[in-house]
């Protein structure tokens, strides 16, 4: 793959295209996990994991925030009072000691992030804490390629909070922003100054993070095309290594803050795509590639480069640049993904304490893969992250014909093809450029669940 792809911008075949779609953080998607799995199955998966031998990564879930943001749909508790991370930490250090155990030592973790909620509610102590408990029970990488990273909130640090972070081996940060318009940020409940993060993300270059993010949203209330504009070109100053273009979602029957944001403020459908044009045009323009979907960095950052080298992978966490280990998380609501199952902790912060005071892990759902789930899972994560499939290669693994497996799915391409959004042959399936901002869409050809009667699932537009 060129590692400058040249999006071509339909708006006509982006219409006829565009549908509600999984994000495809994993496959099966969460919405198809199963009540009733329990530690006894966790502890089948882990024994029979086919990635014994590989490193591990790990997931932390942070789950408090000092202030709601209005558009956020992230499980979290929103407080003020600071005590509440004490009996939290209490148990999450409960479930570091559980969840460690069986895992060779020899197994080096060398990605590790802190979500949330708002990681950098907890203080320096009580993150040194957390990370020492880490460290005590897990083979913590040391290298230089590890990636130790966190989600930042620029109003919730204090001057030495990034230094403290670099000093307990963090080395990548993602910061919130959304939009730098002050109409917009009062709309959402997330007043940040501009200053404010151009000096957080001063102080991290400074202190030689070796990778920044940054995250914006678009279709927010009081948004417009002209004033996004502005947001992207003074993200494209800042320079970070990485950039995030999220499509917010707005599902206030799901998500409670999400009521207080009035429908009549949120940006019009058409004037969304043509944010979401100027955003591709505008950080392309800059240099930056698009990864796919939603995420943009520089060429030399290690995204890009995966990508170039066909070696990009996808998680609960996006795009990664580490192979598909053994992913271990840890805190309420998170989710693993273990050999071939995953499995998710209850989304109830008194539940999860509870459970782990009584020395038991709280998992409440998940599901263990299928083989034609196996199979779906590594044609919609290839597709989804180098766009293209080779036949040849999933009959290699699979031991099966595609092309008379998938007749089906490949008939259901025809109208993509008829497009020009992708080229089916009888080496595999290549998307063409004008195709590569449909590739949820693409993908949902090859998701089974989605061919199953209605649950009444919502999910957020492809575009």
């Amino acid at each position: 793959m060129n590692l400058q792809t040249n999006i071509q911008w339909d708006i006509d075949l982006i219409k006829r295209h565009d549908k509600s779609g999984p994000r495809y953080t994993s496959y099966p998607t969460a919405v198809q996990f199963l009540p009733g799995f329990d530690s006894e199955q966790y502890l089948q998966a882990r024994l029979s994991s086919h990635k014994q031998d590989e490193g591990l990564s790990l997931y932390v879930h942070i789950p408090f925030c000092a202030h709601v943001c209005y558009y956020c749909a992230c499980n979290k508790v929103i407080t003020k009072r600071r005590e509440k991370a004490e009996p939290y930490l209490k148990a999450l250090f409960k479930e570091i000691e559980l969840r460690a155990q069986g895992y060779d030592d020899k197994r080096t973790v060398d990605q590790l992030h802190f979500g949330g909620g708002t990681p950098t509610f907890l203080n320096n102590e009580q993150m040194s804490r957390l990370m020492n408990k880490l460290a005590e029970h897990f083979n913590l990488s040391a290298a230089q390629n590890r990636d130790f990273s966190i989600e930042i909130d620029p109003r919730e640090l204090e001057n030495d909070t990034l230094a403290h972070l670099k000093s307990i081996g963090f080395n990548r940060v993602s910061l919130g922003v959304q939009d730098v318009d002050p109409a917009v940020q009062k709309a959402v409940n997330r007043v940040q100054p501009l200053e404010m993060t151009k000096a957080t993300l001063d102080q991290a270059r400074a202190l030689d993070f070796k990778s920044i993010n940054i995250d914006l949203i678009y279709g927010l209330p009081l948004q417009s095309r002209s004033g996004f504009q502005k947001t992207l070109q003074h993200i494209i100053d800042l320079s970070p290594d990485r950039i995030s273009v999220f499509n917010y979602a707005h599902l206030p029957e799901r998500f409670m803050p999400q009521r207080r944001i009035q429908t009549e403020d949120l940006p019009n459908p058409e004037t969304k795509l043509g944010m979401l044009q100027d955003s591709i045009q505008m950080l392309t323009q800059a240099g930056y590639i698009y990864i796919g979907m939603d995420h943009f960095a520089k060429p030399n950052d290690s995204l890009a480069q995966a990508q170039q080298a066909g070696k990009l992978h996808r998680n609960f966490q996006g795009y990664t640049t580490h192979p598909d280990c053994d992913l271990v998380a840890l805190g309420v609501s998170s989710i693993s993904q273990i050999g071939h199952s995953y499995m998710q902790n209850s989304a109830d912060i008194e539940v999860y304490q509870s459970q782990l005071e009584q020395g038991v892990l709280p998992i409440n759902k998940g599901l263990t893969l299928t083989d034609e789930d196996e199979l779906r899972q590594a044609v919609i994560k290839q597709l989804i992250c180098h766009f293209n499939l080779s036949f040849c290669d999933i009959e290699k693994r699979f031991h099966i014909d595609p092309q008379t497996h998938f007749a089906k799915e490949l008939a259901n391409l025809e109208n993509f093809e008829q497009d020009g959004l992708l080229s089916v042959s009888s080496q595999g399936i290549q998307v063409h450029d004008k195709g590569i901002l449909l590739i949820r869409s693409i993908c949902m050809v090859f998701d089974e669940y989605l061919t199953r009667p209605d649950q009444g699932i919502r999910y957020s537009k492809v575009i």
